[in-house]
């Protein structure tokens, strides 16, 4: 699979000074941490599963959870499980090769698949009850993650593994009380990251469950306020990316929250999106602005540029249409791949050292620079180097089009 493959050959090679590669289930953990962009949820009720599942692959989605736990009624768990192992089954005995699936005649990548379990005891189970249709799992979900209940989880998780023969990861959710309340926040970030280090090569991103930790508080935002106007919640991301979202080697990919607005609400605030990166030739680029606004997005577009300011990487989705706005937002601008090019070619042959960048507006300092530009490149690898006239807009109105 490949992030924008959803387009067009012509398409891709006017938007792009480099095309995202491809990769696939079986790539380099950082890689598959990088890719997984949109992770966009799915109750496992449904009775189309599988036909989403294709749906949303040929869409652009590049990664789904298949959720067992709070997006379905406690009353459902029986015929959820039940209904997911049939759909799964489904895709992996039409599927011509390994994470193919389609109806006859027809052929699709399918996304990196996980499943949101709620119980320890879920995860083998699952697992003998899909046979060979495991094959089709990236890994698991892991909800309410905290050192205690972890350990059960990251076990279950590494017999399933022997037992199926397939490689599982882990995405621990942290929401718990704990987490929330200062006086146990500390001990109990210190107390995961250190269960997270012994089962590293099994963690392939920690997930942040926004909702519960303002539930600890009766609070929800709206849509007009991203997740960073919200102290309480600011905060507590702060410190997950100070303790587990380090770059020295003993950090993990964090992935920002959910954005739970998609419906068209009255709103109180102007809008957040400037008219300036659409008011240029094209009138399509007002409409693109103007659709955006209207599906309360512009907010999920601020929210993705400062989980990016502060360290996150990828974004919880529970609707289609933020799909391409996260992607958008994730290629790498034309600014930002000199950027990181100059600094990792200075480090490398200079020792160090501080140059002007090539867009004449910032300083690029080689050493401290450096693990930012790495990321950058890794991310440039998965999503692709925009070219240096194309903007966000103009990656937007493609993925609209497609």
């Amino acid at each position: 699979m490949r992030h924008f493959g959803q387009l067009g050959e012509d398409v891709r090679r006017r938007l792009f000074l480099t095309e995202p590669e491809p990769f696939d289930r079986q790539g380099a953990a950082a890689t598959l941490a990088t890719a997984l962009g949109a992770t966009l949820y799915s109750p496992a009720t449904r009775p189309t599963l599988a036909q989403d599942i294709r749906r949303q692959a040929a869409a652009g989605v590049t990664s789904m959870v298949l959720c067992l736990e709070d997006a379905i009624a406690d009353r459902e768990v029986e015929a959820a499980e039940a209904n997911l192992v049939a759909q799964l089954r489904e895709l992996a005995g039409e599927g011509e090769g390994e994470g193919e699936g389609g109806s006859a005649g027809e052929s699709v990548e399918l996304p990196l698949l996980f499943v949101r379990v709620r119980t320890p005891g879920q995860i083998g189970d699952l697992t003998g009850r899909l046979g060979s249709a495991v094959r089709l799992l990236s890994g698991f979900v892991l909800p309410k993650f905290t050192e205690d209940l972890g350990a059960a989880f990251l076990e279950q998780l590494a017999e399933a593994e022997i037992a199926s023969g397939q490689r599982l990861f882990g995405m621990p959710v942290l929401e718990s009380p704990e987490l929330a309340h200062l006086e146990s926040r500390r001990a109990h970030l210190l107390g995961v990251a250190d269960l997270l280090g012994k089962f590293r090569e099994r963690i392939l991103a920690v997930r942040l469950g926004v909702t519960d930790l303002c539930s600890a508080y009766g609070l929800r935002r709206s849509p007009d306020l991203t997740a960073y106007d919200v102290a309480l919640v600011a905060d507590v991301i702060g410190d997950v990316v100070n303790v587990l979202g380090r770059a020295d080697g003993t950090g993990f990919t964090v992935t920002g929250p959910v954005w739970e607005y998609f419906p068209v609400q009255q709103r109180m605030f102007k809008p957040q999106l400037r008219r300036t990166p659409f008011a240029v030739a094209e009138p399509s680029r007002e409409t693109v602005r103007q659709r955006l606004i209207e599906h309360d997005l512009d907010g999920l577009l601020r929210e993705v540029e400062l989980d990016r300011a502060n360290g996150l990487l990828g974004k919880t989705c529970i609707h289609p249409s933020h799909v391409p706005a996260v992607h958008a937002l994730s290629v790498v601008t034309h600014e930002e791949y000199c950027d990181a090019r100059d600094i990792l070619q200075q480090d490398e042959h200079g020792g160090g050292g501080v140059l002007r960048s090539a867009y004449t507006n910032k300083m690029n300092e080689a050493k401290p620079h450096r693990p930012w530009a790495e990321r950058v490149m890794l991310r440039a690898e998965v999503f692709g180097v925009a070219r240096e006239d194309v903007t966000f807009a103009e990656l937007l109105a493609a993925c609209l089009c497609a």
